[in-house]
């Protein structure tokens, strides 16, 4: 497939990708838009000319709204629809949009004339904790290597519930925050701002058509619920979750701020990089087992700018396939008690680390608890985050002669009140 629209080989927005957003132009509401090279095609205009009167959308319009829920959840077949109807508008072969200027006009739009919004009204937020060499890791500095897994963690991917209303959409700063800390050598906690403060290099799902309360979604069926990617850095106040964590875990250090990307990657643009599970072991048990489970070849990267630095600099880079739990198992475990999922929700990894010191997805890891800083280009060291950095996650799953790519979700981190 080639676009009649100028795509760069490294470009993360061929026609092969087209994910979705939701983008407020110089003039106008906020609306459904698909990203495609440079630019934004916009959804709500091809709606208004009927492009999208099929049996699939039910009689619905959908694409002139603020957030894509009612879109997600009319579910895969329409999903589908969508993306067959884009690629073949956009296709260099086909004249109807590529020769039509008044209409052209109308629908593209410059990425840099826009303004990214959250993708959708994100009603519950899970974060699991499913990378093994992350927890492997976090396990080792607080318990020693015999002991670095909790006994339940081969059997279900743990996770913790966190707050939606704190989510915000790449671009956005991030406050330093505060909170209560206990120093090793105190006898009792101090208040004050988080000096511990780091980044979690993520991903995240969002929840198409939802379920019932009290029926469970089977784990074959999960792909079904599940729309598309994104990036996710959940920032994190380390010292403040070290005192707080026992008994029921994140609370304060987590849920001040929470970034992501705005452009959602379907999982039928990522089906070619879609790779088998590698068996785990013990064997789950049969309600996370799948006739075919899955994970995706796609490469992350990680990139720190200090005030001083005038270009980014790479810290991490990891993939995808570091996740022992896969998205399927992740959402099937969610529901298996009942609990009712609803399109919008937004559903994370935890940090994703590799076996490599390179790969490591956090600077908990990548310092090992500060004890081995960080030290940059122009000679600076970082044991932790400071005021004015910024930090950049990205990601992309590489074709043949294309990419397959997530943008970028990036924050600046700004000092405590």
């Amino acid at each position: 497939m080639k676009s009649f629209i100028e795509v760069a080989p490294d470009s993360h927005f061929p026609i092969q990708n087209l994910p979705f957003g939701i983008f407020k132009p110089g003039q106008g509401a906020a609306r459904v838009g698909v990203a495609i090279g440079d630019f934004v095609l916009d959804l709500s205009v091809l709606e208004e000319l009927g492009h999208f009167q099929t049996p699939e959308f039910q009689e619905r319009r959908v694409f002139a709204e603020s957030a894509l829920n009612p879109f997600l959840a009319l579910g895969r077949p329409a999903w589908r629809k969508t993306r067959e109807i884009m690629q073949r508008l956009l296709d260099a072969e086909n004249p109807a949009l590529r020769d039509d200027a008044a209409l052209r006009a109308r629908v593209f739009h410059a990425q840099k004339d826009v303004t990214m919004q959250l993708p959708a009204r994100i009603g519950d937020y899970t974060d699991f904790y499913s990378s093994y060499h992350h927890a492997h890791n976090v396990g080792t500095m607080l318990r020693g290597p015999e002991n670095a897994l909790m006994p339940n963690w081969k059997w279900l991917p743990v996770a913790y519930h966190g707050r939606a209303s704190s989510i915000v959409v790449s671009g956005a700063d991030v406050r330093r925050p505060h909170g209560q800390i206990k120093p090793p050598e105190a006898a009792a906690p101090i208040f004050g701002p988080s000096r511990s403060f780091d980044y979690e290099l993520e991903t995240a799902f969002f929840i198409g058509p939802g379920n019932a309360l009290g029926e469970p979604i089977p784990i074959d069926r999960a792909a079904d619920h599940i729309f598309g990617l994104v990036l996710m850095n959940d920032w994190s106040a380390r010292g403040v979750q070290a005192w707080e964590y026992q008994p029921l875990g994140p609370f304060l250090a987590k849920n001040f701020c929470t970034s992501i990307s705005p452009w959602v990657v379907t999982l039928d643009a990522l089906e070619p990089f879609r790779k088998p599970l590698p068996p785990q072991d013990p064997e789950p048990l049969p309600y996370l087992r799948a006739t075919n489970n899955f994970t995706y070849d796609i490469q992350l990267q990680a990139r720190l700018q200090t005030a001083s630095m005038t270009t980014p600099h790479v810290i991490t880079r990891t993939n995808f396939q570091n996740l022992y739990w896969s998205i399927a198992q992740q959402l099937a475990h969610h529901t298996v008690n009942g609990c009712n999922l609803q399109p919008g929700d937004l559903l994370a990894s935890g940090t994703i680390s590799g076996a490599t010191e390179e790969s490591r997805g956090c600077m908990l890891e990548l310092t090992w608890r500060g004890a081995n800083p960080l030290t940059l280009p122009n000679g600076e060291t970082r044991k932790w985050l400071d005021d004015g950095d910024s930090l950049t996650i990205t990601g992309w799953a590489e074709g043949d002669g294309y990419r397959v790519g997530f943008g970028e979700v990036t924050g600046r981190v700004l000092p405590a009140l």
